[in-house]
């Protein structure tokens, strides 16, 4: 934590129900680390989900963590300081001009001078200014500079033959992306590939050194490929006659059971060629011997012919029977070029020619790429500088601008600009809500948003394949046709267009227009939901009597029961009819006694009796709806995505009117308030005069005298 100073005189201003520093002037930047951070609006927030260049969040975000917090902004404050004559660069913004980098030193001499290179190498060498489409593209800068100091070269210019080998390296090891664009190789790589060179070619001439290596010369490859082909039934076929010398019971079993036999006798042979070769190489007994000629197995016979050509009688002579110990031997040949085989280096560079690999082995080309590569990477300064260019100019056109969204919302209460974390606009019933944040998780944000206080509406949004969710802050207006699953639009901050489709409510009061009219609406909505409900209860009433009738009736017809109905049982209807009188009367009374008791106000007191009970009935929801819309509290809504705000971010109800709009008419715009399909109005204030007079009428009848007089 820094200690306070008072070094720098601060302006401070106050919205959102607290104090927040104005950032005007180039020195509140250059003194933010003197600002006590319990002064400052947020100490951290998130790198993603802003509405913000993310090059430029990720170049503040110096440790890579995913969040910017107080002391890595004000860091980068002060690298920026270092390098301009003056800080009012910084809240200018907008590209940056040459003249304003620091030169009377040696850091501001080396950014200048690469700025410089920059312009020129994207043919603005004229240019007094730098900006942030200027630095961006490092590939464009780079495509015009041979040696840009990664240390990887990508191609090599008059040396056709050093080019071939760069070339070859690439093709054959895939190569690694060099600043400008384009596939390079790195000192590793031609470490590697010479290396691996080395060790094919040594390979390659092992049998020039060594004729056990060659037990057949030439014809050795495709001799050892046909041995390969049969070895395994070959030594099953010893294996099986040397189990035979242990126990002459196992000959016939070891040549397949009668079943196996009978089996394949029924089927056609000459279409079931892998039945046959599942059976032993040849008959197996006891001291038994190969036959070469006849007695093999018919599948096997093609296989064998091929290894006896190439193999076995080029060693052996010509047989007509293979012993067991004939059978060593010729493995015995083969087993040092067996063991060479095993050897092979696993390279990629396998498919290159033993002529070409000789002539890179005795060239000096591993050296010369060595050498090009060192001379690349000895200009890692000057590369480190372009990038140091493009950090200042993107500090340039952003710092005061962050500054104003961090240190303090100056952007989000003066409303001169939306804010950072503003994701774009919903219009939906009749409002445009610009209180709208990103978030990842709907059902996690909504735990600590709902915290604020805010009417919020989760909406998920789509676009052309793409999806994101939104919550929505409602401020103003009512509620009675916010429900899940009601569409609308979301305009991002580029102007794209999003349908949105309401997932999720967190409810809290809007307004005090709502809370005004809450009772008289529940009370409407009670009555509408009694009335529907005793409607039904009496037509399922109805319903069942009349089927009882009916079914009571069809069965008397089927049964031929002519009995008389039941007689009209005028007691029990008698009360009933006295219950409902009874029940009238006593409204009537009731009525009778509210009517005569406001008639019985003055002139003057009847205003003041209706606007009183409108408050006995409407102003125990306004006040406690005055007092949650006050303390509205911005914070929880982005802490949930990750912000630590520093202070209560209250959003009052004038500031929350703003926030979002209700719908109206153009101004100078005409209306024409005839509409040809309304309903006709019903003249319930005639109805009533005509009730009161006739209730008047009745009480002087009943006490000859009227109210008041």
């Amino acid at each position: 934590m820094t200690t306070p100073s008072h070094s720098h005189h601060w302006e401070f201003f106050s919205a959102g129900g607290f104090d927040q520093v104005r950032i005007d002037r180039g020195s509140d930047l250059t003194h933010l680390s003197e600002l006590n951070q319990k002064l400052w609006v947020a100490l951290s927030c998130p790198v993603n989900g802003l509405e913000f260049d993310p090059a430029t969040l990720s170049l503040l975000d110096s440790d890579g963590d995913g969040h910017i917090r107080a002391p890595e902004l004000i860091a980068a404050i002060e690298w920026a300081e270092h390098l301009l004559k003056s800080a009012d660069t910084l809240m200018a913004g907008g590209d940056l001009a040459l003249d304003d980098i620091d030169d009377s030193h040696a850091d501001g001499l080396r950014l200048l001078a690469s700025a410089r290179h920059i312009l020129s190498s994207l043919d603005k060498p004229e240019a007094k200014h730098i900006g942030v489409d200027d630095t961006a593209d490092s590939v464009r800068i780079f495509a015009s500079t041979l040696r840009n100091g990664d240390g990887i070269i990508s191609r090599i210019e008059h040396d056709d033959a050093l080019q071939q080998t760069l070339s070859d390296i690439i093709t054959y090891l895939g190569g690694v992306t060099d600043r400008s664009g384009e596939a390079g190789v790195d000192q590793a790589m031609v470490d590697r590939f010479f290396s691996e060179a080395a060790a094919l070619q040594a390979w390659r001439d092992a049998p020039a050194g060594d004729a056990s290596l060659q037990p057949l010369g030439e014809q050795s490859a495709i001799a050892h490929a046909a041995l390969l082909g049969v070895k395994g039934k070959i030594d099953d076929f010893f294996t099986r006659c040397r189990l035979a010398d242990f126990d002459p019971r196992a000959s016939q079993l070891l040549n397949g059971s009668e079943d196996d036999l009978r089996a394949i006798g029924q089927r056609n042979l000459a279409e079931s060629v892998a039945d046959l070769a599942t059976l032993p190489l040849a008959f197996v007994r006891n001291g038994g011997q190969l036959p070469l000629d006849k007695g093999l197995n018919p599948a096997w016979e093609d296989a064998m012919a091929m290894a006896r050509s190439t193999a076995i009688t080029p060693i052996l002579g010509e047989i007509s029977a293979l012993t067991a110990s004939d059978w060593a031997t010729v493995k015995g040949r083969f087993s040092p070029y067996e063991n060479w085989l095993a050897a092979h280096p696993a390279t990629p560079l396998d498919n290159l020619a033993s002529e070409r690999l000789q002539q890179l082995l005795a060239s000096d080309h591993a050296a010369r790429l060595s050498a090009l590569i060192a001379e690349d990477a000895a200009m890692a300064d000057a590369a480190a500088a372009i990038a140091e260019v493009d950090q200042l100019t993107r500090l340039t056109r952003d710092l005061a601008k962050i500054a104003n969204n961090f240190v303090s919302f100056t952007d989000f209460y003066t409303r001169r600009d939306l804010a950072i974390f503003q994701a774009g606009t919903l219009y939906l019933d009749g409002r445009s809500c610009e209180l709208t944040v990103k978030v990842l998780d709907a059902g996690k944000h909504a735990a600590l948003a709902a915290l604020s206080g805010v009417y919020l509406a989760y909406c998920d949004c789509r676009r052309q394949g793409e999806k994101m969710t939104i919550a929505a802050a409602f401020t103003a207006g009512d509620s009675d046709q916010l429900m899940v699953g009601r569409n609308g639009v979301f305009y991002d901050r580029d102007g794209k267009d999003w349908d949105a489709t309401i997932t999720k409510i967190i409810d809290h009061p809007i307004s005090i227009r709502q809370a005004f009219w809450s009772p008289y609406k529940k009370l409407a909505r009670l009555i509408a939901e009694q009335a529907q409900k005793f409607a039904a209860d009496k037509a399922k009433g109805v319903d069942d009597l009349s089927a009882k009738a009916v079914g009571e009736a069809g069965q008397r017809v089927s049964s031929g029961d002519k009995a008389a109905p039941a007689p009209f049982d005028v007691a029990r209807f008698a009360g009933i009819f006295a219950a409902i009188g009874l029940a009238v009367g006593a409204l009537g009374t009731a009525l009778a006694a509210l009517v005569t008791g406001f008639l019985g106000l003055k002139l003057w007191q009847m205003p003041l009796a209706l606007g009183g009970l409108m408050l006995l009935v409407s102003g125990p929801a306004m006040a406690m709806a005055f007092f949650k819309l006050r303390n509205r509290n911005l914070g929880p809504i982005l802490d949930a995505n990750g912000w630590a705000v520093n202070t209560r971010a209250r959003i009052n109800i004038p500031f929350g009117r703003a926030l979002t709009q209700m719908a109206a008419l153009p101004t100078g715009a005409r209306r024409n308030l005839t509409d040809p399909y309304a309903e006709k109005k019903t003249p319930w204030l005639l109805y009533f005069f005509l009730g009161a007079v006739l209730m008047l009428g009745l009480l002087y009848l009943g006490t000859g005298t009227l109210p008041g007089l």
